[in-house]
């Protein structure tokens, strides 16, 4: 039995939090242009597996609310982002609404080297520098690695060359593109139209990972079903239909003191409720 999705979002009200947070102010969207800010936006069929393609995907609103309010509800203190956008924003913004208000419990009471920063890995120099032009980011690390096709244990998929060496709280996937890794196994690789992004970066970091860490995986559900079949610790997982998204929460016992207060701080009683439910 795997947990609902209910007890990320049940307490979202799309419209009043929009307001509350104004992130408007950091998106370049125009309300009466955009329409409802819980639609869905359809786009041409090879719009995402067009290689040639140079231009970005336009906000979607429902699903930068949602981050947003993981990173609020959460208290998140440290992001790990695969792939910059308007997603890299949205985390700068929610990351200062913490610091404003978290930063002194946090520095007091965890253990946290790199408290309210959102780091940022993108294989492509050109939407970093897109991304850095488009607002300010002061809470973003923005960090540029090649992508390269290899494996994990004998199956193809693709790695960052250089990740950050940080410990996040939240991953969100939504990148890279199966377009850019370099290379290919046996002839196989991402490179095709009819193919699907496959990274496998979190595998390889997995076991450094904290229990209550939350991954969201944006579409990308082949990736989302590799991860889910090769990861080793006790996840709770679900997906999403109408978000078209898979979100993959840690739960297992604190590894000690300074995991339980942050889970204590960020998490609270749900997730230990959680842990008895849904845990191994």
């Amino acid at each position: 039995m795997m947990p609902s999705a209910n007890y990320l979002f049940d307490c979202l009200n799309y419209a009043q939090y929009f307001e509350n947070y104004q992130i408007n102010s950091i998106l370049d969207v125009d309300l009466d242009e955009y329409g409802s800010i819980s639609k869905k936006i359809v786009r041409p069929i090879y719009f995402s597996v067009d290689p040639s393609s140079s231009e970005a995907f336009g906000p979607e609103l429902d699903d930068l609310i949602r981050l947003h309010y993981l990173v609020t509800t959460r208290k998140v203190t440290t992001v790990l982002e695969f792939g910059v956008g308007k997603s890299t924003l949205v985390f700068n913004h929610a990351i200062e609404r913490n610091k404003v208000r978290y930063l002194r419990f946090v520095e007091e009471n965890l253990r946290c080297t790199h408290p309210f920063q959102c780091f940022s890995i993108d294989n492509s120099e050109k939407w970093i520098s897109k991304c850095q032009e488009a607002g300010a980011t002061p809470n973003v690390t923005y960090h540029f690695s090649d992508c390269i096709v290899s494996t994990f244990q004998d199956r193809v998929c693709t790695y960052y060359s250089d990740m950050p060496n940080v410990c996040p709280d939240l991953i969100y996937v939504d990148g890279p593109d199966q377009f850019s890794p370099k290379g290919a196994v046996r002839g196989l690789t991402t490179n095709h139209p009819d193919r699907v992004p496959m990274c496998a970066d979190l595998l390889a970091l997995e076991h450094f990972l904290q229990p209550g860490t939350l991954i969201v995986v944006d579409g990308r559900s082949a990736n989302a079903r590799f991860l889910k079949c090769n990861f080793q610790r006790d996840w709770g997982y679900f997906y999403i239909e109408d978000y078209d998204q898979h979100f993959f929460e840690l739960l297992e016992e604190p590894l000690g003191v300074y995991n339980k207060r942050k889970i204590d701080f960020s998490l609270g009683s749900g997730f230990y409720e959680r842990l008895e439910k849904f845990g191994k």
